[in-house]
């Protein structure tokens, strides 16, 4: 999993038969940025991860090797719409460090897999 996320990103841009150029006018990020982030050369800020998941219509789960299913969701956005007591929790979250992120990320994970391992199904989205 060296460099899953440009590999997922080449991937994709390929797929939707776009060269460089036309990601970087598509994603607003500049070529050599966008080549040596495809390259591996270079991280990606979590802006840029989430506009590379929105114009390829991918979970972000799925771009950085966490999930091998391009529509895989962590999270139901029609759940939190409905739910206030979600709708608090990720206000809240907006405001962690990205680490503190990812360990909540990690821990509803966790949660989940708890809970389908108890029996509980999930829909899949």
């Amino acid at each position: 999993m060296k460099n899953k996320l440009g590999e997922r990103i080449k991937k994709l841009r390929e797929k939707n038969d776009w060269s460089l150029r036309e990601l970087e006018s598509r994603v607003n990020i500049n070529y050599s940025v966008l080549s040596r982030i495809e390259s591996g050369k270079r991280p990606v800020t979590d802006g840029e991860l989430l506009k590379f998941a929105d114009i390829f219509d991918v979970s972000i789960d799925y771009l950085v090797g966490r999930s091998d299913d391009p529509d895989y969701k962590t999270i139901d956005d029609n759940k939190i719409e409905s739910d206030p007591d979600l709708q608090i929790a990720f206000n809240a979250a907006s405001d962690f460090s990205e680490e503190a992120r990812k360990q909540t990320i990690d821990f509803i994970n966790y949660i989940k897999e708890k809970e389908k391992k108890s029996g509980r199904t999930f829909k899949k989205k």
